[in-house]
């Protein structure tokens, strides 16, 4: 402590501690203010547990803000106004789990807490607290991946190559990104076979400075998290309505590209129109809560977006694990960079043109095919996504997990086993959305 002082000391603070003598045994430190602190200064940015209190002015609201979120933790802030609306319009933008208006540590074990960034993640106490010790009942059964993979092989019937209705063009898919169609920083490309070993086309290869553009892309598109939950449930009710208009040919896709039936692609097809239906449904209705604490008070429960999540896809059904995965991420407002199917990615390529042609904002969907685990573990080690999905091999559950610990990015992996994409209670609700989410507590205290 005293050696963090007196380097913002060093760098421009002026310090301030009140006369007298400490104690002589124990660990004792005065009571210390140090003004005139700048944004980068090294008291500004690090954690000092004792009785310092860091200042900096400000003019505006915003800047407030801005100087409040300049830092990698998160955890609680006090927002002091004689204004209440001004205050509970600050609190919202504070990027903490907890924020107490007119107030300071306020606690009940009704009530939330828990941080953001690198305060860490989760939260104790509420009803959100309880979820952290709880796994989903759909999930239980499930199983391993490769012995779903070999089961469903097994019940193929239907292996003949269907014509996808495209034109037999030499055509090479290039990644999405910030809303636009764009040639791989490598400017490579790998080949996409059918379940019959047909050469259908290319893709392009992404890489680690691909995945940068991605997030850079979705940081820039920050106006989605802000946007209201009726606009985002228009934008994926418009998407819904455009792949039903092309239902026909992503079904056509789904059998070349894996094998199964007419009619098991159809259905595929079906149930992710109803998914992006589903999502358009819940992004008015998943809402927060008000809690009643002990107090002259009331603790708002607010719903927030994570920010930039990463999403790295499975190979099964892979419109609907695609379509499954997305949905409850954008539903909430969050912008996303997605992996999709190393096996089968013409089915995400596909489905940007879709997107193409609906109102989703430029950089809300950030696309980059390309070998999984690469690009998986570069989503991981980025500092500016704040989550990451991971379905797939075991080890790619592993090593997400294992590397995103840099910035305590909120992970959920499946740890290799198969989810049943089909299956309501397994693949959609709640249960994506509480992922989708975290909860900021607004305590409010009233009267005199």
């Amino acid at each position: 402590m005293r050696s963090l002082v007196a380097t913002g000391v060093r760098e421009g603070a002026a310090c301030y501690q009140p006369p007298g003598a400490l104690p002589a045994g124990g660990s004792f430190f005065p009571p210390t203010l140090l003004t005139g602190v700048h944004p980068a200064s090294t008291v500004a940015t690090e954690e000092i547990f004792g009785p310092v209190l860091v200042t900096m002015t400000f003019r505006t609201p915003d800047e407030a803000v801005a100087l409040a979120n300049n830092t990698r933790y998160g955890l609680a802030a006090s927002v002091w106004s004689e204004t209440i609306g001004l205050a509970l319009g600050i609190a919202p933008q504070l990027q903490t789990g907890v924020v107490w208006v007119n107030a300071t540590n306020l606690f009940d074990a009704g009530v939330g807490f828990g941080g953001y960034r690198e305060s860490g993640y989760g939260r104790e106490g509420g009803r959100e607290g309880c979820y952290e010790y709880l796994k989903p009942r759909a999930w239980a059964e499930r199983k391993p991946r490769s012995a779903t993979a070999a089961a469903e092989a097994a019940n193929e019937t239907d292996k003949a190559p269907v014509a996808t209705g495209l034109p037999a063009i030499d055509r090479t898919a290039k990644l999405f990104v910030g809303g636009k169609q764009v040639r791989p920083d490598g400017e490579l490309s790998h080949p996409v076979f059918s379940a019959t070993g047909q050469r259908l086309g290319e893709v392009g290869t992404g890489n680690r400075k691909d995945i940068r553009n991605a997030v850079a892309a979705a940081r820039a598109a920050a106006g989605w998290s802000s946007a209201t939950p009726h606009r985002r449930a228009q934008a994926l009710y418009y998407l819904a309505e455009n792949l039903s208009a092309r239902a026909g040919e992503f079904a056509a896709r789904l059998t070349s590209l894996t094998g199964i039936a007419a009619r098991a692609a159809q259905a595929e097809v079906d149930a992710a129109v109803s998914r992006l239906f589903a999502y358009g449904a819940w992004a008015d209705k998943y809402e927060g809560t008000v809690h009643v604490p002990p107090l002259r008070g009331v603790a708002l429960a607010t719903v927030e977006a994570i920010g930039v999540v990463g999403v790295v896809c499975p190979d099964e059904a892979p419109l609907l694990s695609f379509v499954s995965l997305l949905a409850p991420l954008l539903a909430m407002g969050n912008r996303t960079v997605i992996v999709p199917s190393e096996k089968h990615p013409l089915i995400a390529t596909d489905f940007y043109q879709v997107l193409e042609t609906s109102d989703l904002p430029a950089g809300v969907l950030n696309l980059v095919t390309g070998p999984v685990a690469g690009l998986a573990q570069t989503l991981a080690e980025h500092d500016d996504v704040d989550a990451l999905w991971v379905f797939g091999a075991k080890e790619l559950s592993r090593n997400a997990e294992r590397l995103s610990i840099g910035n305590l990015k909120r992970t959920l992996v499946d740890h290799g086993l198969a989810t049943d994409w089909h299956d309501g209670a397994a693949a959609e609700g709640p249960l994506f959305l509480r992922h989708a989410t975290q909860v900021k507590n607004i305590w409010i205290p009233y009267g005199e």
